[in-house]
């Protein structure tokens, strides 16, 4: 008993020694903008404005009101630095990895093979991802309430009532208002009342039985069943739906290949990257290795099932919950994520690890073999972790590490071409943008990018042709039409300046910039009505914007309305007062 009590602070130990080195790194540049830092809901920390938003939005693509407030709660605690919300992540994994134990163990009895394969969950290298990238919280949230769910649903199996299945539900529920790829929950319980809680010989037995147990879980069912209607309503709106991008038969080819291709990463966890872009087609040859190789395992485990449960619960664990990401419903330009296998790699543990326990049971001589040959594996996978956590130090060093193990990575090159030039290295960005766009012709950021940083190098010319095929690839590219207008409006081409400046404004009419641009775009034209208006809606947006104070001054100075005038110059040199020395802005 007192060496049971010892594992567990030291898986705790383990795992926080291997995830220290990440409260040194930084946000980066790849969805951790739209998660936190330039989140203006999450920014503010929690107030009940955020707290409405997070239940109502669909940002990034996901209903997650769970993960938002999360965030929210960092900002409250730890402002914008990145340590405090890094560490809570490593906290979150840690929390996971115990209480994989404590479930495994409660559920089956047997506490080594928990441990170890709670070690192996904690530890592998394809949990990095997870845990290092702040954007990534819903995995980690999503785990936890979903192992919460499993510890509440082994409590109603032993004392059923009402009260303890509310508690699943709840679990559930919140698991899924975290990350809805928890909607493979109902069927991880059925594989676990098969094995190892053995509810399916508990009388009457055979098909009534497997009826009961399918029958008590449909309140689970129907939370799936709507929040998978709701996930695909929000990610199709958000525009994160590309699968009809993609025929089925590609979408099969890349979900046989990306199950092979975990396995592999699994037994060989190198080359880890933060994406793996999605080929335009997988050769003949990878697609019919992958089926054999997933189909052939798949009857292994199901022919070993009578003898051996574990191997069918583990095996079909990993492919059943892998199947909400596993890209027949593609969403984003992956072909597969190592985040994805954060749930789904427990049920390849179990099966693996119980194996081998069965093997040392049967050799009991070699049982001190398997078990040193084990904590060289964890070690290995320990300092395998600490190499890939050393990646996430900052947006350069991942996207440099990821562009050197892939190939064709055109966003990758994109997002290292939007740090470099963060940095100043505006040439270095050029050559990335360029890649990204010959990688992707239709690539509408890759070429607002490059347009952007011909812009800053004073090459406007290029920079206007970029702009433009940007738009014409992407017509409702905001930023694309002001910087546009504002480069022909410097050009003297008034009346091209005010249609792009004037589209902006329909697109984003809660700018106060974007109506500023358009008003001095109408001054240039002489149209000194369009140009107040504007103006006045600028200051209406944002009073401590001094520019369009001093700017709606002159205009209407311009047109006699002198008392008028006088308050937004009085304002704008209250906002500015060193004007008052210049004289002008």
């Amino acid at each position: 008993m007192r060496r049971k009590l010892l594992v567990v602070p030291l898986l705790i130990a383990c795992t926080l020694a291997v995830y220290a080195p990440v409260r040194h790194c930084d946000f980066v540049n790849f969805d951790d903008d739209a998660y936190v830092t330039a989140n203006p809901h999450v920014r503010a920390g929690l107030t009940l404005d955020g707290v409405r938003w997070a239940f109502t939005n669909g940002d990034a693509s996901l209903w997650q009101p769970v993960t938002w407030l999360s965030h929210m709660l960092d900002v409250q605690l730890f402002g914008l630095d990145p340590a405090g919300h890094h560490l809570v992540n490593v906290c979150l994994h840690v929390a996971n990895g115990v209480l994989l134990l404590l479930v495994l163990y409660r559920m089956t009895g047997a506490f080594a093979a928990s441990a170890m394969v709670a070690a192996l969950f904690a530890l592998h290298p394809l949990r990095v991802e997870s845990v290092a990238w702040v954007a990534e919280r819903k995995d980690l949230l999503s785990a936890l309430f979903g192992l919460l769910a499993l510890w509440a649903y082994a409590d109603w199996v032993e004392r059923p009532c009402p009260r303890r299945f509310a508690l699943v539900v709840l679990c559930f529920a919140l698991g899924l208002m975290a990350k809805p790829m928890l909607v493979t929950l109902p069927f991880v319980l059925l594989l676990l009342d098969y094995w190892p809680l053995g509810r399916f010989e508990r009388p009457p037995g055979g098909r009534a039985a497997a009826a009961r147990l399918v029958a008590e879980k449909l309140p689970l069912m129907l939370l799936s069943l709507a929040a998978s209607l709701v996930a695909l309503f929000v990610a199709r709106r958000g525009g994160a739906m590309v699968w009809l991008e993609h025929p089925l038969p590609a979408r099969v080819a890349n979900a046989l290949v990306s199950y092979a291709s975990y396995l592999g990463k699994t037994a060989w966890p190198a080359d880890l990257a933060v994406l793996y872009p999605l080929p335009a087609t997988w050769e003949p040859w990878q697609v019919a290795g992958a089926s054999i190789l997933v189909l052939g395992l798949t009857a292994l485990a199901l022919l070993a099932g009578r003898s051996h449960r574990y191997l069918p619960v583990g095996w079909l664990w990993f492919l059943g919950t892998l199947v909400p990401v596993i890209g027949l419903v593609q969403a984003g330009h992956q072909s597969l994520a190592d985040r994805f296998t954060y749930l789904p790699h427990i049920g390849l543990f179990v099966a693996g690890v119980w194996g081998l326990q069965e093997l040392a049971g049967r050799w009991s001589q070699r049982g001190p073999l398997l078990l040193g040959g084990g904590i060289v594996v964890l070690l290995i996978l320990a300092v395998g972790s600490r190499r890939q956590l050393s990646h996430w130090k900052d947006t350069t060093e991942l996207f440099a590490h990821t562009l050197a193990v892939t190939r064709g990575n055109w966003l990758a090159h994109n997002n290292l071409g939007e740090a470099l030039a963060r940095q100043g290295r505006v040439e270095e960005a050029s050559a990335h943008f360029a890649e990204a766009v010959r990688l992707k012709p239709d690539y509408a950021n890759g070429e607002f990018n490059l347009g952007l940083c011909f812009q800053v190098a004073g090459r406007t010319d290029e920079a206007v042709a970029h702009y433009e095929r940007a738009l014409r690839i992407d017509p409702s590219w905001l930023a694309a039409h002001v910087n546009l207008g504002l480069i022909v409006l410097s050009q003297g081409k008034v009346e091209l300046a005010v249609d792009h400046l004037s589209q902006a404004v329909r697109l984003n009419p809660n700018s106060a910039k974007v109506h500023f641009n358009l008003g001095r775009a109408f001054g240039e034209q002489g149209d000194a009505a369009q140009a107040i208006a504007h103006y006045g809606e600028a200051v209406r947006l944002d009073p401590d914007f001094a520019e369009a104070h001093y700017s709606l001054a002159s205009a209407l100075a311009a047109e006699g309305r002198t008392l008028e005038a006088g308050t937004h110059f009085a304002r704008a040199m209250k906002l500015r007062p060193e004007w008052a020395a210049q004289g002008t802005p």
